[in-house]
């Protein structure tokens, strides 16, 4: 495999584990809803959804480039859903703290995106169109 090519892959699978850790963290933020919180339940749903596809897109991408795909998610990501719980052990589990939290991860996963496209990155153009359709 060239090096540019093993550095898409890595690249690629940076990305998968940031949306691993949107999974992961919006299936913790539903956890912490009450029941009159149908509506975010929804749409953290939806963005389940979405994660999964960016996921899969991905996975697809990596495979075609002969890479291997990872399956966990990052070490920030680990760390922040630990955090989430014991924020919630202090805060409670009232929409506004899910909000504020679920608002931090979308930050991280923005941040992860845009040092993927980063002109410096050595991610080829057709994958480039790939991330920023699902940026």
């Amino acid at each position: 495999m060239s090096t540019i090519t093993s550095e898409s892959v890595e690249i690629l699978n940076d990305l998968i584990q940031i949306n691993n850790d949107r999974i992961e963290g919006y299936r913790r933020a539903i956890e912490e809803l009450e029941a009159g919180d149908s509506d975010l339940t929804t749409l953290f749903s939806s963005f389940i959804q979405e994660s999964q596809q960016f996921k899969q897109e991905l996975v697809t991408q990596v495979t075609s480039l002969g890479g291997s795909t990872d399956t966990g998610t990052t070490n920030s990501g680990k760390i922040y859903r630990v955090w989430m719980d014991v924020k919630a052990i202090f805060t409670g589990h009232d929409r506004k703290t899910v909000l504020e939290n679920c608002e931090f991860g979308e930050d991280a996963a923005q941040k992860a995106y845009n040092m993927a496209l980063a002109t410096d990155s050595d991610l080829a153009v057709n994958l480039k169109e790939h991330v920023m359709r699902q940026q």
